[in-house]
């Protein structure tokens, strides 16, 4: 699957071009073998849109990274297990994207801490560097208050449904539970800066 991908383009009108990209090439790898992932990348891409107040001048990149962040879920982009690792690297190779966007993925909602359970952390870092917290801080939000449905969910309630999906012991819980004071602070800072924005 290849597509056409914008660079970081600016604002045109109200149409921005490389979350349109996201969208669409999102809803080709997700919409119909994953349609519950699908949902939650949908309500992901809203919570992202709403915080465009926040995000300024990257939104339209934060909205793409929204669309994306869970496209190395899918079948035929598995390849180490890190879906945040799979889909960046589908879209650094594939796609030909943005650094930055595929770093965004790649590091998203604290991945960093399940790539040291899975013994990659290296790989992932030497491959994609981090992003700057404003913006990681903003993606984590935005994951981790939409629940799998694709509904705005408290951060406390998403973390539970984390841990009761793939149930005591597994990596993901594991991984969820060392990350979940970095993700609570990532919440409660981009709720605060849309507060003072507000």
């Amino acid at each position: 699957m290849s597509v056409n991908v914008p660079g970081r383009l600016p604002r045109l009108g109200r149409m921005n071009m490389l979350a349109w990209w996201a969208e669409h090439l999102a809803r080709a790898i997700l919409q119909e073998p994953l349609p519950r992932r699908w949902a939650h990348v949908q309500g992901v891409a809203a919570r992202a849109r709403s915080l465009a107040p926040v995000t300024g001048a990257d939104a339209d990149l934060l909205e793409a990274a929204a669309w994306l962040h869970d496209i190395g879920y899918a079948p035929g982009l598995t390849v180490t297990g890190l879906h945040a690792l799979d889909g960046a690297r589908y879209l650094r190779d594939a796609q030909h994207a943005d650094a930055l966007l595929c770093q965004l993925v790649a590091h998203h909602s604290c991945a960093i801490i399940e790539a040291e359970e899975r013994g990659l952390a290296d790989i992932l870092c030497s491959e994609l560097e981090p992003v700057p917290y404003a913006l990681s801080s903003v993606l984590t939000c935005c994951d981790m208050t939409t629940s799998p449905d694709g509904e705005l969910m408290p951060v406390e309630q998403r973390l539970a449904e984390i841990h009761d999906r793939y149930g005591l012991g597994h990596l993901v819980s594991r991984s969820i539970q060392r990350a979940t004071p970095m993700i609570l602070s990532a919440v409660e800072q981009v709720h605060h800066r849309a507060t003072q924005i507000a």
